[in-house]
C-alpha cells in the first residue's frame, strides 16, 4: 500500500512507486507519490503543531523514548536498512546504534539550550537596561536526506529540529523511504504529537522543488550532491539553508605512520559500503619513501574485504545503490585508465556490485580525483614533503574532512592548521565521525554544522529581550 505520513498517521496516496531490495532487485515495499494535496496537508499539519508547543522536558523525554524503541527494534531496522540501502548488515546495525546516540545527544541539547545576557549597560543611556536572549525555533524545517544513512542522517536533522521546538517535514531519498516511514511510526509511539513529523515521498524531483520554495517552510536542511544543494539555495529565497554536500576526501600517510593501521583503516573506509559515504576515503597521498610498501599493504587489506550479499554478516562491500550508479562509477574508472591511470588492484563488476579498485598514476584533473566518486575506488599519489601533500589535498573544491596518519605531533598540527576542511582526523581516516561532534565542511562541501548540540543552534535563532528597569 502506497503511503505517506501526515498528522501522526499513515495516509494512503492514489499512486505509489516500488522500493527494491538493492541486492536481489526484488520489491520489498511501496512508497506514496506525494501530490499538491498531500503537501498542503503536511504543511498545514506542521503549522498546526507549531501552535501547540511541547515543553522542553517533554521533547527530551520523547527523544529518549524513541532511542529506547530503536533499541527494541534494532534487528528489524538493521535488516530493513540493509535491504533498501544495500548496506552491509554489520554497518546497518552500527547505524541503528548510532541513531540511538544521536537521539540521546539531542535530548541533552534540548535540556541545555539557552540564551545569554547581552551587556548593553556599557552603552551610554542604557545603564538601567537588562538584555538577554532566548533561543526560538524557526517554525517548520524541511529535511531532505540521502540514501546512504536512511536512519542516522535522518535523525541528525529530525532530532535537533524537534529538540529546538520545530516541526519537521521529511523528504527521504527516493531509494530509501521505508526506514523513514518506520521512524515516524516509532516517534509517534514514543509520544511525539501529531504534526511534529510528516514524511513525504515521491519518485521524482518535483516534490523537493515544490517544498523548497513553499512559503510554509522556514528552514531547509539538506544532505546530498553539490549540484542539488546549489539549486536548493538558489530557489530557497531568504530561508536559512544548511547544506552538507559531500567530498572527495584526502588522506595523508606520512613516512612515520603505523602503516599496518593506515592500510587496514583506509581499505575499510575507502571500500566499505561500496564507498557510498560522503567522507569515504578517495584520494590517498603517501610519502614517497614508503609508497611501494604501503601500496602492497593497502592492496592486501583491500583484497581481503568480502564483496557480496549485504545481509550476510561477513560482507564488507555490498552493491551500489542502483545499476545506474554502478554504470556511472565504472565509466569513471575506465575513463581514468584511458587518461593514463593504472590499476594496481583491478575491479570486477557484476550488475550493481563492484569490487575495490586502487589506481596509481592519477592526475588531479581526472574525475576520479577531482569529483566525488561515491564508489569503491581510490587513487594513490606519492609526495615528497608534508607541505606538498597539504597543497594537493587543498586543490579540491571540496572541504569536508581529511585523515592524516603520522606519529609526529608537528606534522599533525601542521595538517590541522593548514588543511582546508571542516574536520582533520589524526591516525584515523577521513570517514571518522562521532555523532556529537560538529560535522560539516567548507568550500563546495556546504554550509552549517550537524551534531545535535551544533545543529540545534542552526535550527533556532536568538530573540533579544530588553528590560528598562
Amino acid at each position: 500500500m502506497a503511503e505517506v505520513w501526515i498528522d501522526g498517521r499513515a495516509v494512503t496516496t492514489p499512486r505509489g512507486y516500488p522500493v527494491y531490495n538493492k541486492y536481489r532487485q526484488t520489491v520489498i515495499g511501496e512508497a506514496g507519490e506525494a501530490d499538491a494535496d498531500t503537501i498542503r496537508l503536511a504543511v498545514d499539519s506542521a503549522e498546526h503543531a507549531q501552535r501547540h508547543s511541547i515543553s522542553v522536558h517533554e521533547r527530551a523525554r520523547i527523544l529518549e523514548r524513541t532511542a529506547d524503541l530503536l533499541q527494541a527494534e534494532h534487528e528489524m531496522l538493521a535488516r530493513l536498512i540493509s535491504q533498501e540501502a544495500g548496506k552491509p548488515l554489520k554497518d546497518a546495525k552500527a547505524e541503528v546504534s548510532r541513531g540511538q546516540q544521536t537521539l540521546r545527544y539531542a535530548a541533552v541539547a534540548t535540556r541545555t539550550l539557552h540564551g545569554e545576557e547581552v551587556p548593553v549597560r556599557g552603552n551610554p543611556g542604557s545603564e538601567n537596561r537588562l538584555a538577554f536572549t532566548l533561543r526560538k525555533p524557526y517554525g517548520t524545517v524541511l529535511a531532505i536526506t540521502p540514501f546512504n544513512f536512511p536512519l542516522n542522517l535522518v535523525l541528525h536533522k529530525v532530532a535537533p529540529a524537534i529538540a529546538g521546538g520545530n516541526a519537521v517535514i521529511l523528504k527521504p531519498a527516493v531509494q530509501t523511504p521505508l526506514t523513514a516511514m518506520k521512524l515516524a511510526a516509532i516517534m509517534t509511539e514514543a509520544g511525539l504529537p501529531k504534526g511534529w513529523l510528516n514524511v513525504l515521498t515521491a519518485s521524482g524531483p518535483e516534490l523537493g522543488q515544490e517544498l523548497v520554495a513553499h512559503r510554509g517552510i522556514q528552514l531547509i536542511s539538506f544532505t546530498g550532491s553539490q549540484t542539488v544543494g546549489q539549486d536548493i539555495r538558489s530557489h530557497a529565497g531568504i530561508k536559512p539553508v544548511i547544506l552538507e554536500l559531500g567530498n572527495n576526501s584526502a588522506n595523508i600517510v606520512h613516512q612515520d605512520a603505523d602503516l599496518d593501521l593506515a592500510a587496514r583503516t583506509l581499505a575499510a573506509r575507502a571500500f566499505g559500503y561500496a564507498g557510498q559515504v560522503c567522507i569515504a576515503v578517495q584520494r590517498i597521498y603517501v610519502q614517497r619513501q614508503i609508497f611501494e610498501t604501503f601500496q602492497d599493504k593497502l592492496i592486501r587489506a583491500s583484497s581481503a574485504l568480502m564483496v557480496g550479499d549485504p545481509e550476510d554478516p561477513r560482507t564488507d562491500v555490498g552493491p551500489m545503490i542502483s545499476l545506474d550508479a554502478a554504470t556511472r562509477a565504472w565509466s569513471w574508472y575506465t575513463e581514468a585508465l584511458d587518461q593514463g591511470a593504472k590499476a594496481v588492484l583491478s575491479p570486477e563488476r557484476n550488475g550493481a556490485l563492484i569490487t575495490p579498485a586502487v589506481l596509481v598514476d592519477v592526475e588531479p584533473s581526472m574525475r576520479v580525483m577531482a569529483e566525488e566518486v561515491f564508489a569503491p575506488l581510490a587513487g594513490l599519489v606519492p609526495y615528497d614533503d608534508i607541505e606538498e601533500a597539504i597543497e594537493w589535498a587543498n586543490e579540491s573544491r571540496y572541504g569536508l574532512q581529511a585523515g592524516v596518519f603520522t606519529t609526529s605531533l608537528s606534522v599533525a598540527m601542521t595538517c590541522a592548521e593548514k588543511l582546508q576542511v571542516g574536520g582533520v582526523i589524526i591516525n584515523d581516516s577521513s570517514s571518522y565521525r562521532a555523532d556529537n561532534m560538529p560535522y560539516g565542511g567548507v568550500k563546495d562541501s556546504g554550509l552549517g554544522r550537524e551534531g545535535p548540540e551544533y545543529a540545534i543552534l542552526e535550527m533556532t535563532y536568538p530573540r533579544v529581550v530588553v528590560f528598562n528597569l
